[in-house]
């Protein structure tokens, strides 16, 4: 199945909530067939359900090429550990910037698959960043919004710029 269209910045979709998903069914199966697809495509790590404008709570992850990807369904990050992490960031959503962003190190997730089923788990370093980035996406916040108000203008004449960072 082709990939679907991306959610271009500054679309007022990607700072919008997403809604949690309730029916765990076949059109949520064919929703995370498409968000995985088109992660693909894109080769992309993480990717949201709002990525391709469906405001729904679905995470598609694929850490590293050699590994299968992975379906987070209405996921919360339950507890946050106070020591932190910078890694660098950027969007599908808004190609060619990156910039490094400061995030807990390690993270407790709530979240439900493709069944409805419950699950927890830990996560730290890279994947806890990736996952904490895709969850703010699903509560409406952009990635831009972690920059400082200074780093956030110089990301954005670059991105105007059609530069890369």
């Amino acid at each position: 199945m082709p990939a679907r269209p991306l959610v271009l910045f500054p679309d007022p979709r990607l700072t919008r909530p997403a809604e949690p998903v309730d029916a765990f069914d076949a059109a949520l199966r064919a929703l995370a067939d498409d968000v995985r697809d088109t992660l693909m495509a894109e080769s992309a790590i993480g990717l949201t359900a709002p990525h391709i404008g469906v405001p729904a709570r679905l995470v598609v992850v694929r850490m590293s090429p050699d590994e299968s990807a992975r379906v987070y369904v209405n996921p919360v990050v339950s507890w946050a550990s106070p020591d932190t992490e910078v890694h660098d960031e950027g969007s599908v959503s808004m190609p060619g910037v990156r910039e490094r962003i400061t995030r807990a190190a390690r993270i407790r997730l709530s979240y439900r698959d493709l069944d409805g089923s419950a699950h927890e788990e830990e996560t730290e370093g890279f994947p806890a960043a990736v996952l904490q980035h895709e969850i703010d996406q699903l509560d409406g916040v952009f990635w831009i919004a972690r920059l400082s108000r200074l780093k956030r203008e110089r990301l954005l004449k670059r991105f105007g710029k059609g530069r890369p960072a």
